[in-house]
């Protein structure tokens, strides 16, 4: 008796019908996804989810997002544990990742894929961790408020100058999603930071956290956390003020990915990125 090989895989474009397989494999590695994260990714980049089948039976997924002509990001990089160590991966991933074209790709993979990520011409960028635990109440801070439909464009504009690509149909599914809560804060008028909490699997998920300095990112993670129980926030170990306020805040460390690139991103405010996004997307 024989087991399929690499050349009985057939690796298509995923419909948004077929993601919830593919997160329930994610839930099962632990990465606790959002609830209602599928359509925000899909709306992106639509033709940037694929899954490998055998005999029609899924098998392997992997998303290459595209962001405008320069940027994409890879996540999803899932095989089933029960059929790993076959080559289904590797062709997953050339499949899609041709999707990318000639434009610079960002990962956040594990430190033990680091040497794979690698030899397909990733290099590392910096470290992140993800912070969980139950936050204290701590008293509103002036300037936040809830979002509203006439800040979206404000907030968009800071988003771009805090990522390596602007992400318009994505961030306006993002801000208003199921059990999504975004908040602004407002100094003399002007943004200076804006931060999303949605429900997940395990816990509630801080991301993104965009901020001009510590206070206003602690002003904004008092309202995203008020009342939430568990959370959870992906802090890059470059910015130290984030990883301090993480701290104060009584969150542990409780896992570690690498962010690695293919070449060049555009200049972003990376000291203003108190919280990514989302491991899977950016």
């Amino acid at each position: 008796m024989t087991s399929p090989g690499p050349d009985d895989l057939v690796v298509t474009q995923a419909s948004l019908d077929d993601w919830p397989v593919v997160v329930g494999w994610a839930a099962d590695e632990g990465w606790n996804p959002g609830l209602s994260d599928a359509p925000s990714f899909f709306a992106q980049d639509p033709e940037g989810f694929f899954v490998g089948r055998i005999a029609g039976e899924p098998v392997s997924a992997i998303s290459v997002v595209n962001y405008g002509a320069d940027y994409a990001f890879l996540g999803f990089y899932l095989v089933r544990p029960d059929l790993r160590g076959r080559g289904y991966g590797l062709t997953t991933w050339k499949t899609a990742l041709a999707h990318a074209g000639d434009r610079t790709v960002g990962l956040d993979g594990v430190p033990a894929q680091q040497d794979n990520y690698r030899q397909s011409g990733f290099e590392l960028a910096h470290r992140t961790a993800r912070y969980t635990g139950t936050v204290p109440a701590g008293d509103p801070a002036p300037g936040v408020r809830p979002a509203e439909a006439a800040d979206l464009a404000a907030v968009a504009a800071y988003d771009s100058a805090c990522s390596p690509a602007d992400r318009p149909r994505f961030l306006e599914n993002w801000l208003t999603g199921p059990g999504h809560r975004t908040f602004v804060r407002l100094v003399d008028g002007r943004l200076t930071g804006y931060g999303v909490v949605r429900p997940a699997l395990d816990s509630l998920r801080v991301g993104p956290l965009f901020a001009d300095s510590a206070e206003d990112a602690r002003a904004l993670f008092t309202a995203l956390t008020a009342d939430a129980g568990e959370i959870a926030v992906d802090i890059p170990e470059t910015n130290t003020a984030a990883v301090a306020l993480a701290r104060e805040a009584g969150l542990t460390p409780s896992f570690e990915t690498a962010r690695m690139y293919t070449g060049p991103v555009r200049p972003f405010a990376a000291d203003r990125v108190y919280g990514i996004t989302s491991l899977e997307l950016g």
